[in-house]
């Protein structure tokens, strides 16, 4: 059970070394994320991540392709799935993967976090984060 969101996605961003997280919930109708958490996203993109469609930016497009979306420098690529606006968050190296339900039917919400630095994400790196988001599954399921 999480009891305290940021202080989980803290802790999580520290044992990948990411600089910046977000935790996304999906909407009851299945077609929009909105935040749960964040952590190190500046002001100014806020109102910009409250509210996601799938299929649009790093969390939505993993959400529409059920898979991780990975890009090795944002700053330098938005790998056709990041929105300009993107690049203000600072962020080279992100990471995003959904959040299945138990069943894997549905995606429950996003988890995504960034760091400073350039950075491919692993196939082993992308398993292992997937594997976070079990207790997240265990929270939106409730």
């Amino acid at each position: 059970m999480i009891h305290d969101y940021p202080t989980w996605l803290q802790d999580l961003l520290r044992e990948f070394s990411c600089q910046t997280g977000t935790i996304h919930r999906s909407t009851p109708d299945g077609t929009h994320l909105t935040l749960v958490a964040q952590i190190g996203v500046p002001d100014v993109l806020l109102d910009k991540i409250l509210l996601i469609p799938f299929g649009k930016g790093i969390a939505g497009a993993a959400a529409e392709r059920r898979a991780p979306v990975e890009l090795c420098n944002l700053q330098q690529d938005l790998g056709g799935v990041a929105r300009p606006d993107a690049r203000q968050t600072q962020v080279s190296g992100s990471l995003a993967v959904p959040i299945f339900s138990r069943d894997g039917e549905k995606v429950l919400g996003v988890l995504g976090i960034g760091m400073a630095t350039p950075h491919d994400f692993s196939c082993d790196e992308q398993q292992a984060l997937l594997q976070k988001t079990l207790p997240l599954q265990e929270e939106f399921e409730r």
